[in-house]
């Protein structure tokens, strides 16, 4: 049976105005560490350039865990970094922008390329030295993925492991930040994150199948990367009649607008493709 709550809201979110009463509020929101640097920069836009009554916090708790916090009422929107899951049961998702799983190793490390099927037999243990897999370093492999509350860990899970869980020898660490901090300390290591977390010094983003983990592969020709996804805001219920319209004004804006494309762009996301 078909899980109503569980579908991708295809509901349009234009036309929704704030009341001219309406007076300062604060949303609270938790969820996805890889949508944190784009979230934060939307928030910080829109309260500044386009409504100073509305304000917003956000605990970058992961996906996962977002997507709790709103079915127990204690966030009213989530970031997530993946599609629904049966456990999603109540809530209802809505794609915000784009991004691109990036897969980064040490710049130590002379590997330029990697395919899906080197990089689920690395995370599943069946690949353990670098000699296997190819550049100049023949030591033993140290792969870093995200723990269990990362709506990441579930599209990395589904996107390249089959669903077949990662390897003992996985260090499974919170958020984004920590894999590539763990990557650039660690000569050996492999991780993956989000394109908002790349350009950090010590580390190197891979190709994949031969495609290039950047903004422009994903917006020019949508999901060619293989490691591209939808990220998604969620809110409670099934649909979004419960949900405060200056909040689905702000989504709206997020989802479609010229600053909000510009914001994202620079903050290391992708915009939503253009209907055409």
């Amino acid at each position: 049976m078909r899980i109503k709550s569980l579908a991708i809201a295809a509901i349009a979110l234009a036309g929704l105005a704030i009341p001219a009463s309406a007076s300062a509020v604060t949303y609270i929101g938790s969820g996805s560490v890889a949508a944190q640097p784009v979230l934060q920069a939307l928030f910080a836009t829109y309260t500044k350039q386009v409504n100073h009554q509305v304000h917003f916090t956000y605990l970058a708790d992961g996906g996962n865990a977002g997507v709790k916090d709103v079915q127990n009422g204690t966030s009213q929107f989530a970031g997530q970094a993946r599609t629904p899951l049966p456990s999603d049961a109540g809530t209802t998702y809505i794609k915000a922008f784009m991004d691109g799983l990036c897969l980064d190793v040490n710049k130590s490390n002379t590997l330029s390329n990697i395919t899906i099927q080197q990089t689920h037999d690395i995370y599943r243990g069946l690949l353990t030295n670098w000699s296997q897999v190819g550049g100049n370093l023949t030591t033993t492999i140290d792969p870093v993925g995200r723990d269990t509350n990362g709506g990441t860990y579930n599209f990395f899970l589904q996107a390249v492991l089959n669903n077949e869980p990662p390897a003992s020898n996985v260090n499974a660490l919170t958020a984004d930040g920590l894999v590539i901090n763990a990557v650039k300390q660690d000569d050996n290591a492999i991780g993956y994150a989000g394109l908002a977390w790349q350009g950090k010094k010590g580390i190197k983003a891979l190709k994949v199948n031969g495609i290039p983990c950047q903004a422009n592969k994903i917006s020019v020709e949508p999901l060619k990367y293989p490691l591209s996804r939808y990220l998604f805001f969620v809110v409670p219920g099934e649909g979004l009649s419960g949900v405060p319209k200056p909040l689905l004004k702000f989504m709206n804006w997020a989802r479609g607008s010229k600053l909000a494309a510009s914001v994202i762009l620079k903050a290391g996301g992708v915009p939503l493709p253009k209907k055409k």
